[in-house]
């Protein structure tokens, strides 16, 4: 289980992050998103971001 927890902590930190980076306009790929420079998509990829990390702290402690 701690496993599991880890990895889709990963994958939520990673497209959390991608989404954030796109909604500040800071990472244009791909190029026809729709995504590019909307802040809600920087909150949603926050808020995505903190789920993925409390997942993966969750799965260090369920060892």
């Amino acid at each position: 289980m701690a496993f599991v927890l880890k990895v889709f902590g990963v994958a939520l930190m990673l497209s959390g992050g991608l989404w954030t980076l796109q909604g500040l306009g800071i990472v244009s790929w791909p190029a026809d998103s729709f995504m590019l420079a909307e802040r809600q998509w920087a909150l949603y990829g926050a808020l995505t971001f903190l789920l993925g990390l409390f997942l993966f702290r969750r799965g260090n402690r369920a060892r």
